[in-house]
């Protein structure tokens, strides 16, 4: 008798009732992936090819991309076989080839005899997915999902094929229009009103092209927040998802939209294959899809695909001026640049930028992300702002000049004026502009609430930085921490901290601003401790326990001293900032050293003298007339 019930680790796969178990508990399963599933289990641990998947599997469903659909069938089966594809128990994946079963299997049919087996079921049962309940989420530790009883009927196809009548309706139109072949669309898009675009996965078999599948994702997203009226979920806040196996539905209901985009990009030689597909989220059903082949050179690609989403859920904002022609050379660099400017190696981004700008000399984005580049490094003391902030503003004027419909150009040209010029006026109608050009981007909106904490704005400040987080919530957690500490609301900033460190307990960053608002508020111990955990999660043990070693010796002065004697022997290379060290020399109360660090770092315009009236360890000097008239010559407001 032909074996048709597969027993493989801690699952159960019974081929002729289409039913998955772990545990003897039903799983969930749609009917492509559980094909797919029994297909690769019933091969023998033989490698099954992609084309012969798509060929046994999708043969008569014409308006379907077989590739993204072999791709979601395939992330489907890891997610309820809880299969790690970096290091595979179940499926292994044979790039640019196919798939392989690993696992070993007792009751092995053939797979001519399993073919069969599935054919038949086919034939016999209207059901498409057993009505069992979803799968716990892996990462929460939720309880396996209970078995229904006496399940009712379901038709064919209720949940994933409802789209089939419209479908019929487009073949007469044609399968496939100007190099897209499109898949399939139903009119109940009409309700989805907000948008997540999942990190693209990248199919080109070289983890080297990573930051392409990165950019392509990123383009995507802009594009779709300038041509439609949907809500778009930041590129920031959905990149934590990036290769994370969650339920569909779950990241929607995290990232508070309606509807996902995702797909994969593959880039060959001189051709790009890009594959889409719009899902509901509450229902994890697939409404539309499309498949693009293009030329590298294409650049229009991510703008037309959007158009294209924007065009089938009724949202299509007004046609722009027609984009201006980009070297797709300069394009790339300008990609990996903004690729590693997210990874936090800005040297590196600035490098990529430059490259960017000598392949084409007015490319308007890549002279943005150069002024950025010399501003970051200016602000973080990794550039000497002597040489940083005047070629930050030479860039940022250049891509206002080349692009003045850019935002990135205009948010460029604040932070020139903020960090360079200190002229508050042209900084904060620059960060307008830069809002009023795409007011869902939210990096305006932070640098907009920096300026106004800098001019003792404080009300105004905080606000304005609740709706940057509204708006990107994941690129800094610890924003608003630092907006209520400039404020002096070290009780709302602390209990800030902790909860995003109830989420993250292990950001170096938020732990950081944890310790220095405990410093500023005056609990030398908690900020110590703060230390002693930020140079944990830094992988610095040897600091931490230098901390630790401090406190016990002098408590948190001594601390303070320790880090003090620590940045002075950096010496001049790296950059030393003059006010870093003045910040030191003030919680420690040494009124000449200070003053005369402060006066240093005005010399060199170093950013850091523009939040010095935030920080309550330099009140003791309010009263210096050497202080006073800083403040004044730096021409902020004084704060007391």
């Amino acid at each position: 008798m032909v074996a048709t019930v597969l027993e493989f680790g801690e699952f159960t796969l019974d081929c002729g009732r289409f039913g998955l178990c772990r545990n003897e508990r039903p799983i969930a399963l749609e009917r492509k992936p559980m094909e797919l599933l029994i297909l690769l289990a019933s091969s023998n641990g033989q490698l099954v090819t992609r084309s012969e998947i798509a060929e046994r599997l999708w043969e008569r469903e014409v308006f379907v991309d077989t590739e993204h659909g072999i791709n979601t069938a395939i992330r489907k089966i890891r997610l309820v076989l809880r299969d790690d594809p970096e290091n595979p128990r179940y499926l292994q994946t044979v790039t640019g080839k196919g798939y392989r079963f690993i696992a070993p299997i007792a009751g092995q049919p053939t797979l001519s005899e399993a073919l069969s087996t599935n054919v038949n079921a086919s034939a016999t049962s209207n059901a498409t997915v057993l009505p069992f309940p979803a799968p716990p989420d892996v990462r929460s530790g939720g309880t396996e999902p209970q078995p229904v009883a006496n399940p009712p009927v379901t038709s064919p196809h209720v949940t994933h094929r409802v789209l089939w009548t419209s479908a019929f309706v487009l073949a007469a139109v044609g399968a496939s229009i100007g190099g897209r072949t499109l898949i399939r669309y139903s009119a109940a898009t009409a309700s989805i009103h907000s948008l997540a675009v999942l990190p693209l996965d990248n199919l080109s078999g070289d983890p080297n092209q990573e930051y392409f599948a990165d950019g392509m994702t990123d383009e995507l997203t802009t594009m779709l927040a300038k041509d439609s009226t949907l809500r778009i979920v930041s590129r920031t806040s959905v990149m934590q998802y990036k290769k994370a196996r969650r339920p569909l539905p779950e990241i929607a209901r995290a990232l508070g939209v309606d509807g996902i985009v995702e797909g994969s990009v593959a880039r060959s030689g001189n051709q790009v294959h890009l594959t889409l597909q719009l899902i509901r989220a509450e229902t994890d059903s697939h409404l539309w899809a499309e498949s693009y082949d293009r030329d590298t050179n294409d650049l229009v690609l991510p703008e037309e695909a959007a158009k294209a989403i924007a065009t089938r859920l009724h949202s299509a904002a007004p046609i722009g001026a027609a984009p201006r022609y980009v070297n797709p050379a300069a394009h790339d660099a300008y990609l990996q640049g903004k690729y590693l400017w997210f990874k936090d190696h800005n040297a590196e981004a600035g490098e990529q930028f430059r490259k960017a700008i000598a392949l084409q000399p007015d490319y308007g984005p890549a002279w943005a992300g150069l002024s950025i580049y010399y501003g970051a490094g200016a602000v973080d003391a990794e550039l000497d702002p002597r040489t940083a902030l005047p070629a930050e503003q030479d860039a940022a004027a250049r891509a206002v000049q080349l692009d003045p419909s850019l935002s990135e150009a205009h948010l460029a040209m604040a932070a020139a004026f903020y960090f360079n010029r200190w002229d508050w006026a042209r900084a904060d109608r620059e960060l307008l502009r830069s809002i009023a050009l795409d007011p869902r981007f939210a990096e305006p909106w932070h640098l907009r609430a920096k300026l106004l904490g800098s001019l003792n704005r404080h009300a105004e400040a905080i606000e304005v930085e609740k709706k940057a987080m509204e708006l990107d919530p994941f690129e800094r957690p610890w924003a608003l921490i630092l907006a209520l500490e400039m404020a002096r609301q070290y009780d709302a900033a602390l209990a800030e901290g902790r909860l995003r460190l109830d989420t993250d307990a292990g950001d170096p960053i938020l732990l950081g601003i944890m310790a220095d608002t405990y410093r500023s508020k005056g609990d030398g111990r908690e900020a110590a401790q703060y230390w002693e955990k930020y140079f944990s999660a830094e992988n610095f043990p040897a600091l931490a326990a230098s901390v630790y070693a401090a406190w016990q010796q002098g408590q948190y002065a001594a601390v303070v001293r320790w880090q003090l004697s620590s940045t002075e022997a950096q010496g001049k290379s790296p950059y030393v900032s003059p006010v870093a060290l003045a910040g030191y020399y003030a919680q420690l109360a040494q009124r000449d050293q200070t003053l005369a660090l402060l006066e240093e770092g005005y010399r060199q315009r170093s950013p850091g003298l523009l939040w010095i009236q935030n920080d309550p360890a330099y009140d003791f000097l309010h009263t210096d007339p050497r202080y006073r008239a800083l403040i004044q010559k730096i021409g902020l407001p004084p704060a007391y």
